[in-house]
């Protein structure tokens, strides 16, 4: 592997005014892994039509957590759309945890929804079904066409602010306005 390669693991990819694909226009990906075969990242600002309540029930998992139930579950992307993701902060693994970078995990098992609904998961998590992928130097082509903003993660952007600031504010981190950037681009 080439070691001067960047990793784009732990930073949020905001989908840029000229991006018209439905799947990511006006997304924010958490990318969660990022190496010489491509990336998987998980998007963080589209509601799903399901909540974690409805996710738990299908689980055969009870909960007596109210607010934990009413949670919104996010779309993550068009990739595997019927398997769970959680993005989740805290020192413990689960059974199928992956370390995103800084104390911040993305789980596959099973252990954490069930350890959430008894209210003894993590603090701060989300849950989402799908994720995005990108095949071996696809993610870094498309940053060079422009169809997208790299910027540091942000855990307020993830875990505090609602969906529907998410794309502006994890942009203006950087000093970038999304609502005045040109819905074209182009290369002198």
């Amino acid at each position: 592997m080439d070691e001067s390669r960047q990793n784009f693991g732990n930073h949020l990819l905001i989908a840029l005014p000229a991006l018209r694909d439905s799947q990511f226009e006006r997304s924010v990906t958490l990318i969660c892994q990022h190496d010489a075969d491509g990336a998987m990242g998980v998007i963080v600002n589209r509601p799903s039509d399901y909540t974690v309540g409805e996710v738990l029930q299908q689980m055969g998992v009870a909960s007596d957590n109210d607010a934990l139930k009413a949670q919104v579950v996010l779309a993550g992307g068009p990739v595997h759309p019927e398997r769970g993701f959680v993005l989740h902060e805290g020192d413990r693994t689960w059974d199928s945890s992956l370390e995103v970078g800084n104390g911040l995990y993305l789980t596959t098992s099973r252990d954490v929804l069930e350890a959430m609904a008894r209210g003894e998961g993590p603090a701060q998590a989300l849950v989402a079904l799908g994720c995005a992928g990108w095949g071996a130097g696809q993610l870094e082509q498309e940053l060079v066409d422009d169809s997208w903003l790299l910027v540091p993660n942000r855990r307020d952007v993830l875990f505090q602010l609602p969906m529907a600031l998410r794309w502006q504010s994890a942009a203006g981190s950087i000093g970038v306005d999304l609502l005045n950037h040109a819905s074209h681009s182009g290369h002198a």
